[in-house]
């Protein structure tokens, strides 16, 4: 069977709200689409099928994690990342560049890359745009991510200008690194901070290397839910129609409502799985703590409207006396369940904009969250 090109078809809109079909070398990604997050090789507390269970299309790994465990060349060896974490989907790997400047040690960025010791035991490393680009290749990542340099948050105008440009120059080389084959693609990273003429320029250079997808970064870095929708207004319209737009890191279901508005169509976090290992449970009717004494004789479904194992199986009793026992079963269905959610909320979205109706999709989803646990 011939495998497709990598493609992005456009479905449908509703003002800026953007449905649409990615199709790749391992299947098919309705967008709008949440992707979760399998940093090491694996979504923390879900077996594969699990996450399949969620309604997952698309999963997440990183290079700067794989590349120090179990080594890219280890993972290519073993049949790839695909084989090794049992999901023959999509993968998109990040390129490793915003780990580096928050995890490593003594790290240290020059125009050739970045050298680095690794957070675990201190080995140097170094990662350039062409090592990086070469993990991702070995890890037989879909979608692979150039390398770029995250910028703080916040930067002066000269300091975002100046990180910008060096990510443009690394984008060239990541893509000159890349191997292109039917159904793989590659995303250029717009940088520039808050600054629209910054974002204009890293988009226009971006775009003239022509990469098959394009991601927004440096956002979701402290500067606040009501900034970052100000860049997204300007910034999606940078650039292309006919290419998916990827927004880095973000966020909590109201941000991708938000961002989906503004015409984002690809979003990955770890806040759904890092909130159910922590008791947090995002539901229709918003987010609750399940360790909260006022779950414990509370027989009720987490969330009445969800069909995941969590809420089909158990009582919000249950979950809070895991939880208050330090049980991992609680950690794991809790994470079944927000993944499950988030899924829900982009699937919801897709068809809200299909039948161009996503504002009053959004106004009566955030209309629930203001119920609470007791509605």
């Amino acid at each position: 069977m011939t495998t497709p090109d990598f493609s992005f078809t456009l479905a449908g809109q509703d003002g800026q709200a953007r449905a649409g079909l990615i199709a790749t070398a391992h299947g098919k990604v309705p967008t709008p689409t949440f992707m979760a997050v399998g940093t090491a090789g694996t979504v923390k507390a879900m077996t594969a099928d699990a996450v399949r269970a969620t309604g997952a299309k698309i999963v997440l790994g990183n290079t700067y994690h794989l590349m120090l465990r179990p080594t890219a060349e280890r993972v290519a060896r073993l049949g790839g990342l695909h084989k090794m974490m049992d999901w023959p989907g999509p993968i998109l790997t990040d390129s490793g560049g915003f780990q580096i400047m928050s995890l490593a040690k003594l790290r240290k960025l020059e125009e050739k890359g970045v050298t680095f010791r690794s957070h675990i035991d201190g080995t140097p490393y170094e990662l350039t745009p062409e090592r990086s680009t070469e993990i991702q290749h070995l890890l037989d990542s879909t979608i692979t991510m150039q390398l770029d340099e995250c910028t703080k948050f916040p930067a002066t105008h000269k300091e975002a200008m100046d990180s910008m440009e060096l990510s443009i120059r690394w984008a060239k080389r990541s893509r000159d690194a890349f191997v292109k084959r039917p159904g793989y693609g590659q995303f250029g990273i717009m940088q520039g901070n808050v600054y629209e003429d910054l974002r204009r320029h890293s988009a226009a250079a971006l775009v003239d290397l022509d990469f098959e997808g394009y991601a927004i970064g440096g956002l979701a870095v402290g500067e606040g839910q009501a900034v970052m929708f100000e860049v997204l207004d300007y910034c999606t319209d940078f650039l292309p129609a006919q290419k998916p737009r990827y927004l880095m890191g973000v966020g909590t279901p109201d941000d991708l409502l938000g961002a989906v508005a503004r015409g984002v169509d690809m979003f990955d976090c770890v806040m759904p799985t890092r909130a159910g290992r922590t008791a947090r449970a995002f539901t229709s009717n918003g987010i609750f703590n399940m360790r909260n004494a006022r779950f414990q004789d509370d027989s009720r479904p987490l969330d009445e409207n969800c069909t995941c194992l969590c809420c089909t199986r158990h009582t919000r009793a249950y979950l809070h006396h895991l939880f208050r026992c330090e049980e991992m079963l609680g950690p794991m269905l809790l994470t079944i369940h927000n993944l499950t959610y988030y899924q829900n909320v982009m699937q919801g979205a897709r068809a809200a904009i299909l039948n161009k109706e996503y504002d009053a999709y959004c106004a009566d989803v955030r209309g629930n969250w203001q119920r609470g646990p007791d509605a």
